[in-house]
């Protein structure tokens, strides 16, 4: 099982691109999507089933997505998540 460890982002707010946010939360809490998107009401069912998926293949259990979409596509929003996920697990490098 991943845990989120810190807050990580990755992605745009510009046309076509998703900006994700991760958070963590306390484990046994499950995951909370917050989602703001132009097209809100015709793809937004889809856009959180893609996040939902994606973190659990993951392995994430546990964790606060903040998704600001701008109509990215299915494969940009599972790259940004991807990337961010990294961010967030990513081991600190103690100097």
């Amino acid at each position: 099982m991943a845990v989120i460890r810190r807050v990580a982002q990755a992605g745009t707010v510009e046309s076509s691109d998703i900006m994700i946010t991760l958070s963590p939360v306390e484990a046994g809490s499950g995951i909370e999507i917050e989602l703001e998107s132009p097209v809100l009401r015709q793809f937004g069912r889809q856009i959180r089933k893609v996040l939902e998926t994606a973190l659990q293949e993951a392995g994430v259990a546990a964790a606060k997505v903040y998704a600001n979409d701008k109509g990215a596509l299915d494969c940009t929003i599972r790259a940004r998540l991807k990337t961010a996920l990294n961010r967030a697990l990513e081991e600190e490098v103690k100097a």
